[in-house]
């Protein structure tokens, strides 16, 4: 069983991937999303964490993909299990709260500044089923 239990999101604008840097804990990249609050859904929780984080938008056609487990970002040796939903943002997300930046990552970015989760795990499956374009390295 996993340390954390966390929802993310997965959007992806003119191929590329919308992630998330803190302004604590880890610089790696990650997903926009959170931890869920007593009583919360999956759905209310991706929906609350993204406004949160993102400011004024709005989550739309939100899908489950998956649950994926890896070490927890900058908590090693920690687990983490991401519960992924891909989905539309409405309106023009914008870093808020802990979230110091936004980051439009493609297929040339490197790869290391990755939260493990997102490097070793999701979007390794994310490219074999064809969600993702393939790295160019």
């Amino acid at each position: 069983m996993a340390d954390f239990l966390k929802v993310g999101l997965f959007h992806m604008r003119d191929g590329r991937v919308l992630l998330c840097r803190k302004n604590h804990t880890t610089s790696l990249l990650i997903l926009p999303g959170g931890k869920m609050e007593a009583g919360e859904t999956a759905e209310e929780c991706l929906r609350r964490e993204c406004r949160e984080e993102l400011g004024e938008v709005e989550l739309a056609n939100l899908q489950y993909i998956g649950g994926y487990q890896s070490p927890a970002a900058g908590q090693e040796p920690k687990t983490v299990r991401i519960e992924l939903y891909a989905g539309d943002v409405l309106g023009t997300p914008a870093a808020h709260s802990e979230i110091q930046t936004l980051v439009w990552f493609g297929p040339r970015d490197e790869e290391a500044l990755l939260a493990p989760s997102l490097r070793h795990v999701i979007f390794p499956d994310l490219r074999r089923v064809g969600m993702m374009p393939l790295a160019s390295y």
